[in-house]
């Protein structure tokens, strides 16, 4: 039996290139393996943490299911649904809840972040992890690919199952967190000291996988730099002209070093140009696939239709699972 990779992105805001780096290029890589069972979610029930208008969900949720198809999921390798159309997602998050430590989930970094954002915390916003863990373990998970901002997500999920399995019995397996190294953490291009973030406020934090060529050179080309003109990779003294280097390397399938010495005696200016044409010709198949789905929503209802039944006949097996040792 093959091992399961499990991963998902929530349908709020704009997707964007450090979520593709960073988590998405490593699906469509492990996909291409053969060697797992691959399993990708459209995680709904997170986007909800945070109040969210429905019409505007709804779209986020079919733009999301549209990138994954564009970006090279495919349903014929890879199962891929919505979460909110399987419930044990929501029943094995209560259940992990009543096992999970207040504190554990008090020390979360991006609950603490999303916090200082809202008037009002929610308890959805608090619980949130334990979704996550529900979502992971469902799956019996042996690899979890993500972007360096949910390793502690994935290290709690770890916790919580072993924490059940010490009570009730083996019946999680443990997940490990994979990550691509080389665009684990894709910074702002507004703030190379913060992430790039789907919910950033300022457009000119990101560049969006669906952004049109003219944006994407604007947004380059008015990404913050450093002082000097070495285009260097030097984190501590040039974090944003590191940044750039892990974006252009990451895009044009090139260690930095090599890109370094292309660009040495070259100023800024030339760099960022050649960055953004290699950015646009990079996601200009993909915006080109994204559209051609868009005219066939029948036939995306039935992949996730499909998905939604797979993934079901899983995760009740493993909700059964949980319920009968806990007593229930």
């Amino acid at each position: 039996m093959k091992e399961v990779v499990f991963s998902g992105v929530a349908p709020s805001g704009n997707i964007h290139i450090g979520n593709y780096l960073g988590a998405i290029e490593q699906w469509v890589e492990l996909q291409s393996s053969n060697k797992y069972q691959n399993i990708f979610c459209i995680v709904d029930e997170h986007a909800i943490t945070v109040p969210q208008n429905p019409e505007k969900l709804r779209e986020k949720i079919r733009e999301v299911t549209l990138l994954y198809l564009a970006l090279g999921i495919d349903p014929k390798k890879s199962t891929i649904f919505i979460q909110s159309h399987v419930s044990e997602h929501a029943e094995l998050a209560w259940l992990l809840n009543t096992v999970t430590p207040l504190g554990d989930l008090q020390r979360m970094t991006q609950f603490k972040d999303k916090a200082k954002k809202q008037k009002s915390i929610l308890a959805g916003l608090f619980n949130y992890p334990v979704l996550m863990a529900a979502d992971i373990l469902l799956y019996q998970t042996s690899v979890v690919p993500v972007g360096e901002d949910q390793v502690q997500h994935v290290e709690l999920t770890r916790e919580i199952a072993k924490k059940f399995n010490n009570l009730y019995g083996e019946v999680f397996r443990i997940p490990n967190v994979a990550l691509k190294k080389e665009t684990k953490r894709i910074m702002g291009l507004d703030d190379p000291t913060k992430k790039m973030s789907k919910s950033a406020e300022n457009p000119a934090n990101y560049i969006a996988l669906l952004d049109a060529p003219d944006v994407i050179r604007k947004k380059i080309k008015s990404a913050v730099t450093d002082s000097g003109t070495e285009i260097k990779y030097d984190l501590e003294n040039k974090p944003a002209i590191s940044n750039l280097l892990t974006i252009y390397g990451g895009f044009a399938k090139k260690p930095i070093n090599e890109i370094e010495k292309i660009y040495q005696g070259k100023g800024y200016a030339e760099f960022k140009k050649d960055l953004a044409e290699i950015i646009v010709t990079e996601l200009a198949p993909l915006q080109v696939k994204y559209k051609g789905l868009e005219k066939n929503p029948r036939k995306v209802k039935k992949i996730l239709k499909d998905g939604a039944k797979a993934a079901k006949k899983i995760a009740s097996q493993t909700l059964k699972a949980a319920k009968n040792a806990m007593g229930l």
